[in-house]
């Protein structure tokens, strides 16, 4: 996987004058079925989150309120992608290193998950994560 692999995807957006809506479908809509969904909030502005990769599961980040930045490293390459829009969202396959930046003050993280919590599919450890990363390679 490199930081090309990761996506932006645009929602449909079904608008009304009382306010928006937008509808998020697993294996439809996004190219995984939804297993979690979390969210981070309540981040002092400026703040950082994330700095993980994931051995197997899926994340689409999604910005349901204010901005953020994410950095996408895939060990060699570093890509800068902005999400400020709620009808839009970052597809992160497993495999690659992001972290959540620059967030505004009062911003969401909405995030959809593939896969169920498990610690084993967490790598926290930059030096673990480029080890990940070139066995992968050489396999």
């Amino acid at each position: 996987m490199t930081v090309f692999d990761c996506s932006i995807i645009y929602f449909p957006k079904i608008e009304n004058a009382a306010g928006n809506i937008t509808p998020i479908h697993g294996g439809k809509d996004i190219p995984f079925d939804i297993a979690r969904i979390f969210y981070l909030y309540d981040i002092p502005g400026g703040e950082e989150r994330g700095a993980h990769a994931h051995k197997e599961c899926h994340q689409l980040l999604v910005a349901a309120s204010g901005s953020f930045d994410i950095l996408l490293d895939d060990g060699s390459t570093k890509r800068l992608v902005t999400l400020n829009r709620p009808f839009m969202g970052l597809h992160i396959p497993p495999g690659i290193w992001a972290a959540e930046l620059g967030f505004s003050s009062g911003s969401i993280c909405l995030v959809l998950a593939s896969h169920l919590y498990s610690e084993s599919d967490y790598i926290r450890n930059y030096p673990d994560y480029l080890g990940f990363v070139n066995t992968t390679v050489e396999k």
